[in-house]
């Protein structure tokens, strides 16, 4: 059931924490790597995969 929403990452769209959390804590969830660049801008904080490039607002 909630690997379904885990099969079909778009890396253009940006992603909230809160509607698909991480499958593993502290991992990217399209390419299970551990660095990530973030950015803190208007109030958001964005967490984006160095390896793959998908980002997560959190």
């Amino acid at each position: 059931m909630s690997e379904d929403k885990y099969a079909n990452i778009d890396l253009a769209k940006v992603y909230d924490y809160k509607d698909l959390p991480d499958r593993i804590g502290g991992r990217c969830d399209n390419c299970n790597h551990a660095l990530f660049n973030s950015t803190a801008k208007n109030f958001e904080f964005i967490r984006e995969c160095r390896q793959c490039g998908m980002k997560k607002r959190i």
